[in-house]
């Protein structure tokens, strides 16, 4: 059983699609957590079949809020803005079967033509699998009680994806499955591969460096690179 928690604010033209997608592929619910939307993020989310609940606008909040309404023996946290491939459900069950494995994500495709992404992609690919630290635009999931024991995400203004994993890296193995989350290319499209990849480079950097996360949002808000609170 898998509930697919997505955090949303403001996202009326993305999140139908994300829902419809969890639906398919073998979600028992989807619980979109709307940090306030002043769009019709809720109305279109609970056409599209989800379950609805609203809290405040952290990210990391919304997930833990979603995973604590979720009945699922599986939690999956979707972004708005991505949709999950064909068939996942099963591979999800599959990989968290597998002994040593505490979480797991998929691979990253960008909803963009031409060739910059597909770079980033398999760039991105390639970093995840080596370092088992996928980020959450790849659609983490977890078994619930793994995540419960764990103390679910840390609220953080930033972050906060990058945090869990490395938690769960500590209690086993982190799995990139080769199934694809096409997530939305509005990031890169906005600032340029180019200047949004050296972005999060140095937030990834500055984070291992100790400057806090509520720094770290402040200066990533500035940048315009699709920061949401």
């Amino acid at each position: 059983m898998i509930s697919v928690v997505i955090p949303a604010l403001n996202e009326a033209a993305n999140v139908a699609a994300a829902v419809t997608s969890a639906l398919a592929g073998g979600a028992t619910e989807v619980i979109v957590v709307d940090g306030g939307s002043s769009d019709d993020t809720v109305a279109v989310a609970e056409s599209a079949g989800a379950r609805v609940v609203v809290t405040g606008s952290n990210r990391a909040r919304q997930m833990n809020e979603g995973a604590e309404a979720a009945t699922g023996d599986v939690l999956l946290f979707l972004h708005a803005d991505t949709v999950l491939p064909a068939g996942y459900g099963d591979a999800v069950a599959e990989a968290l079967s597998e002994y040593g494995v505490a979480a797991g994500a998929f691979s990253l495709a960008i909803d963009a033509s031409g060739a910059k992404y597909r770079l980033v992609e398999a760039v991105v690919d390639t970093r995840s699998r080596r370092s088992q630290l996928p980020y959450g635009d790849q659609a983490i999931f977890v078994r619930a009680d793994t995540f419960a024991d764990a103390g679910g995400f840390a609220v953080l203004p930033i972050m906060e994806d990058y945090e869990f994993v490395r938690r769960m890296r500590r209690r086993g193995r982190v799995v990139i499955l080769p199934l694809r989350a096409k997530t939305s290319g509005r990031r890169w499209q906005r600032l340029g591969v180019v200047r949004t990849t050296v972005v999060n480079f140095a937030i990834t950097v500055a984070y291992h460096l100790g400057i806090s996360p509520g720094r770290l949002a402040a200066w990533y808000k500035a940048t315009r690179v699709g920061y949401r609170a």
